[in-house]
């Protein structure tokens, strides 16, 4: 779900206090998106789109995948056929998996 190669990658190209940065950004950014996916006709595929980015460049992989397939539907005009819900519970349970291990990262020397 999480690619903690990936975690470690960018916590150390940006170090510890930038990760901390990059974690809180992304934490509220895609915390805003996340709460109103789907909402605004005719943008679900560009919010898939950021969340995709933003999922992959923290390690979220399995949200991240989630996100690029929903994308992919929306592009071929199909995004009713997108599981929102699904989409939505990825992402809760990739964030609890992450959000255990994160001190690690966070704390590293």
């Amino acid at each position: 779900m999480i690619d903690w190669e990936r975690v470690a990658e960018l916590r150390s190209e940006i170090g510890a206090e930038g990760f901390a940065e990059v974690l809180e950004l992304f934490l509220d950014e895609v915390e805003a998106v996340v709460m109103n996916l789907g909402r605004k006709p005719g943008k679900l595929g560009d919010e898939l789109h950021f969340l995709k980015g933003s999922a992959w460049n923290l390690g979220f992989r399995t949200f991240g995948a989630m996100c690029q397939d929903g994308e992919r539907r929306c592009s071929a005009g199909k995004s009713e056929t997108v599981d929102i819900p699904a989409v939505l519970e990825c992402y809760g349970a990739s964030k609890q998996q992450f959000m255990g291990r994160v001190d690690e990262f966070l704390s590293a020397a």
